[in-house]
This record gives structure tokens, sequence and C-alpha cells, in this order.
């Protein structure tokens, strides 16, 4: 159900219990549609969109979705011409558009012969389109009764049924032909559930699609052989004019399964001992991590603590050494401390808004029925959590020393929101101009910018009065005129070596996940692993602030006091690896021959990576802020 997104987003422990729940999604007091026999029951079609056929070396050929009643494709259209759909925010920043289509389906009522939806003529330069089109394994998205139609797969490891969302546009026969097939006829397996007499409830949508070939002869009433003897498949011709005819016939399946649990056949995690790998592995990690960190600071600090204070600070012979050296110098204030604090600000807003989404995630209030109502809830809380990014930004610069709090304020709500603005404008020109119904409307684009100048930035700057009302944080030790000369430092501390190093474990921890979040993100697969992921992004938070502490001790004990920015960008070391993670995820992963694929593909993963950078930078710094402050406010100082 996940689509490319327009506008990307990722990232607290829950009981374990709830890793064995993830099928528990549904919007607290949404209702069931219960039917009638005869009565009418909607079919309504979704854009088309790239899948990755099969598991097995399989690659994703395109990022372009296609609206279904696009003229080149030539499906049939209901009565009147096609009516959209109402849809939220985030569905449509997700790719969903969805029509009404003329498919006649009624409760309980199987239809024993195909019936003739439209017949169509195809020119060459249209079938060209198609069959490109089917080469790239595209897949036609049906909605009935809010459930996505499917086709029944088995999963090659553990041998379990499931439903896999979509269905092919057709398929490409390869050594036996050079031109692919397309699917015109369908048959449609809907199974329902009754809970009382004369009430039933769909619980489940297949649909089986064929290739027909050959001509048959449309009768008045519409009623054709399901079986016909030409048996070929359909081929579409790239140098005359084709003629297709659609059909499909609908058959109901009684079912046990209660439409409380109808999602269960639909959400199928792939190999959960990798999750659970994964998991354990990263657990590992940052137990070592933690308990490394622990020797170091109630060991070695403490020990360099009490020597410290043993001194009789009435001598004249006292001398330091260590990171008590820089005491003076510690909380100096760094370089350009306005973009700092911008950016630890808006990475702040990012780290709220990632924590209570998948807080309501795994609460199950983010129902797959209810479409995009993921990246909706991401968006409402970016927004209201504007006020997160406009205090923290504003403490942050007026402790290191900043006295332009108005331009501090201007640049927080406007800054890193244009950047990402612009970026995901230019990538949806490229998506215009490939006539991709993944388009962002321009409503949309002013819904947002609507909710960015209304919202988000006024309630910056309501956080960033508060900040700047509560003042600067106090800190331990005084600040000396003159700055200290820092030494050569080792190759390993020096700031991109040490940014590299330190982004290893977070990384580490979460590269297994990472695969499940690119192919829900880029492959059109659904990811609903949210308990392994809200166990795994605490840990990567855990892991980098950490991995942060220790690094900056090292700096300091290397009398190297210029910490701030050296904290944000060691956090910020995993979006590194991420971004090198992604590029061999394009490799092996992805076979992207359109430019405008591949254009979109890396301007996604780049967005993608900042938003890893500023979470993860932001905790990294915070958490070597407190530390910082509670290491030299444990010694005493002359």
């Amino acid at each position: 159900m996940a689509r490319v997104p327009r506008g990307l987003c990722i990232l607290g422990a829950v009981a374990l219990s709830l890793l064995s729940t993830t099928h528990a999604f549904y919007l607290p007091g949404a209702a069931p549609h219960d039917y009638h026999e005869g009565e009418k029951v909607e079919l309504f079609v979704n854009a088309l969109t790239p899948m990755i056929a099969g598991y097995d070396n399989a690659k994703l050929k395109s990022l372009i979705n296609y609206d279904y009643y696009n003229p080149a494709l030539h499906f049939c259209q209901p009565e009147g011409g096609p009516k959209k759909e109402p849809e939220g925010l985030g569905s449509i920043l997700f790719g969903d558009r969805i029509f009404n289509s003329p498919y006649d389906i009624h409760m309980v009522q199987n239809s024993t012969t195909c019936r003739v939806l439209c017949t169509q003529t195809i020119p060459p330069e249209d079938a060209k389109f198609i069959n490109d089109r089917i080469r790239e394994d595209y897949a036609i998205n049906w909605l009935i009764d809010g459930l996505p139609a499917a086709e029944m797969k088995e999963d090659k490891k553990t041998g379990e049924p499931f439903f896999e969302q979509g269905f092919n546009l057709g398929y490409d026969e390869g050594e036996f032909s050079e031109m692919p097939a397309i699917h015109n006829h369908y048959d449609i397996v809907l199974r329902y559930h009754t809970p009382t007499a004369g009430v039933y409830r769909i619980v489940g949508v297949l649909v089986w699609p064929v290739s027909r070939g050959g001509s048959q002869e449309v009768p008045p009433d519409g009623i054709v052989d399901c079986a016909p003897a030409d048996s070929q498949p359909l081929i579409l011709s790239e140098v005359q004019n084709t003629t297709i005819t659609y059909t499909y016939r609908v058959m109901w399946n009684e079912s046990d399964t209660p439409w409380a649990t109808r999602w269960d056949n639909y959400l199928h995690i792939f190999d959960p001992r990798i999750h659970w790998f994964s998991l354990i592995n990263s657990i590992i990690v940052v137990v070592l991590l933690c308990l490394m960190v622990s020797m170091i600071l109630l060991r070695t600090v403490s020990r360099d603590i009490s020597r410290y204070n043993a001194i009789d600070l009435s001598e004249d012979v006292q001398e330091d050494w260590g990171w008590k050296l820089v005491h003076g110098e510690v909380f100096r204030a760094p370089r350009n401390p306005m973009v700092l604090s911008i950016l630890v600000g808006n990475g702040a807003q990012l780290c709220a808004m990632v924590g209570v989404t998948l807080v309501f995630a795994l609460l199950g209030f983010l129902s797959p029925s209810n479409r995009g109502s993921l990246a909706t809830v991401m968006i409402v809380c970016w927004t209201f959590f504007g006020v997160i990014a406009g205090y923290i930004s504003s403490r942050v610069y007026t402790s290191l020393g900043g006295t332009n709090k108005r331009r501090n304020s201007f640049f927080t709500a406007t800054i890193m929101p244009t950047f990402v603005f612009a970026m995901v404008f230019l990538l949806n020109l490229f998506l215009i101009a490939a006539g991709s119904s993944g388009a962002v409307p321009f409503g949309t684009l002013l819904l947002i910018i609507v909710l960015w100048f209304g919202v988000s930035a006024p309630l910056s700057a309501v956080g960033s009065y508060f900040g700047s009302k509560h003042g600067a944080i106090q800190h331990p030790v005084r600040v000396n005129q003159i700055p200290r000369q820092i030494p050569p430092q080792p190759k390993y501390l020096r700031p991109w070596a040490a940014t590299i190093l330190a982004g290893i474990l977070p990384f580490g921890a979460a590269f297994i996940e990472l695969y499940f979040v690119l192919s829900s993100l880029f492959a059109s697969r659904a990811y609903y692993a949210f308990g392994f992921l809200a166990l795994t992004a605490a840990v990567v938070a855990l892991t980098t602030a950490t991995v942060t502490i220790l690094f900056t001790y090292f700096i300091l004990c290397a009398e190297d006091y210029r910490w701030h920015w050296r904290a944000f960008l060691t956090g910020g070391g995993s979006a590194f690896w991420l971004l090198g993670y992604g590029i061999v995820y394009w490799a092996l992963r992805l076979s992207l021959d359109s430019f405008t694929s591949a254009v979109l593909y890396f301007g996604y993963l780049l967005l993608l990576c900042l938003f890893d950078f500023l979470i993860t930078g932001t905790i990294g710094f915070l958490a070597t802020y407190w530390a910082v402050r509670r290491l030299y406010s444990a010694i005493r100082v002359d």
C-alpha cells in the first residue's frame, strides 16, 4: 500500500508482546460496512504502480505512477466519465488517485458466465506505451470496501500464503515471444463473512488476471464464453491497431475470517526471523556500548574527579591534566552558533514528529483502511511541533552566546522547510514532465504552504518567545577571555574521520530494518512491522547518544574544546552510511532505465539522509550537552 512519498519522513520502547501483534492496526471507532444480498458493491480503481516481480534477484524498474484512466492505457470508463473520489492529504502525497469504475458487482451474486466490460481499439503508439509498462512490471490497483485487490502468493521461505496487493498489468513471455501479453480478463474472487443472518461483510479481494486473444463476437447481452477455444495470449501490435475486449467474472466465497482480522492476510512480514535477528543484534550492540561508556564515565571520570577534588587548592603546585585542562574553554561559543541552533531546533521537531507517529502506529490509530493516514499524521505532527523547534533553537542559541534572537527565530521557521519544499517542488516538476499521476496537485502544494506559514511558522515564533524568556542554560564553569591553543589531534579524532567512525554503530543497529523500509518507500511494498521499527529506532537513538558522548570525551581528553559542532556531526554520522547503503540498494535492487526515475530515487534518498542527519545529529548534540554539563559540574575549579 505504501507508495513513493512526495515528502519523505522516517523514525519509546514498547512491550515485546506488541511485536507479535503487528496486525492490530484498526482505527478505533471504525465501523464495518454491512451489505445485504443483491446490494451493489462499488469497485474503485487506483493508480498503476511499478512493483518487484518475484523475490529472487528481481529489480524495480521504475518509480513513476500512472493514472488508471490515462488515455494511453484505454481502460474501460464508467458512463458519464470517471469521477474522482475524495482523498486525504497523506493519500494524495503517497500517490493515490482513486476513481469509480464501470464494474457491476452485487453482493453474493456470482457470475456464472463472463461479462463484457467494453471493447477498445489501441493504436500502435499506445500499444508501445502499454508494452513498456508491462515490461516494467506495473501493477493494477483496485479497492473494494477499503480492501485492495490482491493476488494470492506463497512466501518461499515459510510456505505461508499471503495477499500481495495489486495484480500485474500483463506478463512478458521472454523467450517464447518478443512482445509482452496484456491481461484483458479478470476473475474477481470476493470473500465474505456472515456475522448474522442476512448480513454480509467483505473480508478479502482476490483477482486472477488472464490474457485472452483471438476473435470472439460480443453478443448483445454482453455474455461471452469464459473458456474460449482460442486460448492464445493477447499481444498488442506496435505497427497496427489492435482490438481488445475486456471481460470479467465475479465469484463469492464464504470465509470464516471475521471483519476485525481481514487485514491479516495482507499484512505479511517476510521472514520475521530476520527482524528478530536485527533487533537482537542491535540490542547487543547498544548494551555493550552502554557498558563501555559506563566504565569510562563511572571509573575513569570518577577517578579523575576524585583526584582533582583531592588536590589542595591553596598550594601553588596544582597542575591540571586531561579533560580538566579545557574547563575554561569547554563552554566557549562555537563558530556559527545560529546555524547550529537552527539545525538542532529542526532536528528536535523531526524527533518529536517521528516519536509521536510511531506511538500512534503502535496503538493502532493508523489504520491501513484509512489510506495515507501515516503521511497525514506525520505532516500534522510536524506542523504543530513547530513550537518545539522554536523553543529548542532559541534556548540553544541563547546558551551559545547568541544575541540576534529575532533572526534566529525567523530562520528556524523558514530555512529547513524552504529547502525541503524546494526539493519536493523540483522533483514534482520531473513527475509532471513524465506524465505521472503521482505529481502533487497545485492545490495540495498550496495547502502545505498554508500549513507552513499559517500554523507551523507562528508556532515556531511562539516557541522562540518562550525559549528566550527562559533564557540561557547556566554553565557550571566560566569561560576564559583568551582561548587556549589546541594541540595536534590524532587522525581518528579529526572531524570527518570521527564522524564516519561514529556512524558505523548506529547504522549497524538498523541496516537490516532499513532494507524493508526502503522497499516500502520505493518498491511499493507495504511495511507494517512498526513494533520492530519502534524498538530499532529506540536502539539507534540510544546508540547515537552513547557513541557521541564517548567520542566527545576522547576529544576533550585530547584538549580540543570545540565539541559543539563535532557532537552534532558525530551524532549524524549514520546519515553518511545511509547514503552509501542507498547507493548499494540502487545498484543491487533497482534497474531504473529512465533519467526521471533515477532523479526521483536520489532526490528522495537525499531528503531521507537529510532527515536522518538532523534527527541523529540533534540526539547526539543534546546528549553530549547534558553529559558535558554534568562532567564539569562535578569538579572544583579555582
